[in-house]
């Protein structure tokens, strides 16, 4: 239950639409008020993207490791769900490391993972293409 006092703060802050809150700081980390999602996937597609990644970062020669643009930082996920297979799309973004926009490493180079929903990687597609 809520006391009094809480009350009349709750209330002001549903007039105001709460921005007189300060920002939350805790350990370093300033909070949002609210997150905006950049997608929302679940359980089952969360796995199939990490062993989809995991998969395409483990292909690279070790001398590439401390690489932007063979991290997951240089990569972008893409992931879809058909008749219960979660199918992963890895795209190299090297604009994410600093290189120009629009720089491309290949010729429309991705690499594309069928995905268990308990993410184990069934196949990748037979050739880039």
């Amino acid at each position: 239950m809520l006391k009094p006092h809480h009350v009349l703060l709750c209330v002001s802050l549903l007039q105001d639409g709460g921005a007189t809150l300060p920002p939350t700081v805790e350990k370093g980390i300033q909070w949002p008020k609210g997150l905006q999602p950049l997608a929302t996937l679940d359980g089952p597609a969360v796995l199939a993207a990490h062993a989809a990644l995991q998969r395409v970062l483990s292909r690279y020669p070790k001398e590439y490791a401390k690489s932007c643009t063979y991290s997951a930082k240089g990569m972008e996920v893409i992931v879809g769900e058909e008749r219960g297979i979660y199918f992963v799309r890895i795209n190299p973004r090297p604009d994410k490391c600093g290189w120009a926009p629009g720089t491309v490493l290949g010729f429309d180079v991705f690499e594309l993972y069928a995905v268990s929903p308990e993410g184990k990687v069934l196949a990748r597609y037979p050739s880039m293409p």
